[in-house]
């Protein structure tokens, strides 16, 4: 048995029961369905980096990669392979282990965008033979995310800020329609993949150069560079429609925002309830973009569990 099956992440040696135990492990409920090859290069891959497997470090991405190869027709050969590549986590690990990281701030998104399209889909023919068919689709996203990870120099806090743009980001099925989580997480997803070159930025050395599963969903690698997979373009049947202009960024928005924030880390009721509370004025000072924001916001809280305890309606100064 070799030695990436006898020794442990932190250099002890362990029984080849245990190496196999751990294997079954992560093919069972880390990687589930995935091949012994991929396990292997898990394993390899969190071996290399002194990393504990079984905290899922990294994630197992099905990507089209090049051959090199041409066909008759001049076409360049793929063929799909599983890559390991690292998660946000491990990028917020290892930053974390500088001992310089001195957190990120909250995603901040920008306008509502509505994109509208058609979406292949299979329906049952005339014939009783399945059969694609399109059908509309329509789909709210931001159009940017920004994230500004913060990073202690000496005594100094610096700052280091990223935006990221929603269509160049989303993972698309063939007929160029979000992903079943880009179509579920429009926000979430974004703000992850502003947090990781916001963290590339900030730590180079630390979290290197290779883009997180988060990021690589949806493309090809192509010689060592990664481009968007083969789809529709979305100028083709798709519109993006702006949303209505939003109020000025003054102090008193920036309070009120401030203040519908904490009801929204609380979870989506809370957030819900105070919304209800505002006058149609305070509404409109937020504005469409911040009021879909913190959605998002309260949204992914009640989802990771956020209780907060909730906030007495009295408490806010609306």
């Amino acid at each position: 048995m070799n030695q990436m099956t006898t020794r442990a992440n932190g250099g002890a040696l362990i029984t080849g029961e245990q190496a196999e135990a751990i294997r079954r492990a992560l093919k069972s409920s880390l990687y589930p369905g995935a091949s012994d090859d991929s396990i292997e290069m898990v394993l390899s891959y969190c071996q290399a980096a002194g990393l504990d497997p079984m905290t899922k470090p990294v994630h197992i991405v099905p990507m089209k990669v090049s051959t090199g190869r041409k066909n008759a027709d001049g076409w360049d050969i793929k063929e799909d392979r599983d890559v390991v590549m690292p998660g946000i986590g491990l990028y917020r690990i290892n930053a974390a282990r500088t001992g310089q990281y001195a957190g990120c701030s909250e995603p901040e998104f920008g306008p509502i965008r509505t994109m509208e399209m058609d979406r292949e889909v299979w329906v049952d023919g005339a014939n009783g033979r399945r059969q694609k068919t399109l059908k509309p689709f329509q789909l709210q996203y931001p159009e940017w995310c920004r994230v500004t990870v913060r990073k202690l120099l000496g005594s100094q806090v610096v700052e280091f800020s990223v935006k990221e743009y929603w269509l160049e980001n989303y993972a698309s099925k063939s007929d160029g329609t979000p992903n079943a989580m880009w179509e579920k997480r429009a926000f979430g997803q974004l703000a992850k993949c502003a947090e990781a070159q916001a963290l590339r930025k900030a730590f180079p050395e630390a979290v290197g150069s290779q883009p997180t599963a988060e990021e690589m969903e949806g493309k090809d690698i192509i010689e060592g560079e990664t481009i968007r997979a083969e789809r529709r373009p979305p100028t083709a049947g798709a519109i993006a429609r702006q949303a209505p202009a939003e109020p000025e960024d003054t102090e008193e928005r920036r309070k009120l925002y401030a203040s519908l924030q904490a009801f929204a880390k609380a979870g989506l009721d809370e957030y819900q309830g105070a919304w209800g509370r505002l006058s149609k004025e305070q509404r409109a000072m937020i504005g469409t973009s911040g009021h879909e924001a913190l959605k998002a916001i309260a949204m992914n809280a009640g989802a990771e569990g956020v209780a907060g305890g909730g906030i007495a309606a009295e408490e806010v100064p609306l």
